[in-house]
């Protein structure tokens, strides 16, 4: 892994997650399944694609960003 630049700021807790795959994901075929948390919130969901992975993913950093807009 790569050390992060001087002057790069921090990577956030808020915008981490752990993603675990089930034992038929085949990324070579496009086959995604497993689910995904949000480090912060614990709300886990499952996923049967790497759509709803990154629709999920999507839907979570979108909330982070109006958080943080709005001063949270």
């Amino acid at each position: 892994m790569k050390p992060q630049a001087a002057g790069e700021p921090p990577l956030s807790r808020h915008r981490a997650f752990v993603i675990q795959f089930r034992a038929e994901t085949e990324v070579e075929a496009g086959r995604f399944a497993g689910r995904v948390e949000p480090v912060v919130s614990g709300q886990a969901t499952h996923f049967h694609s790497l759509e709803e992975l990154l629709a999920f993913i999507a839907r979570v950093l979108a909330d982070v960003r109006a958080e943080s807009a709005e001063g949270y």
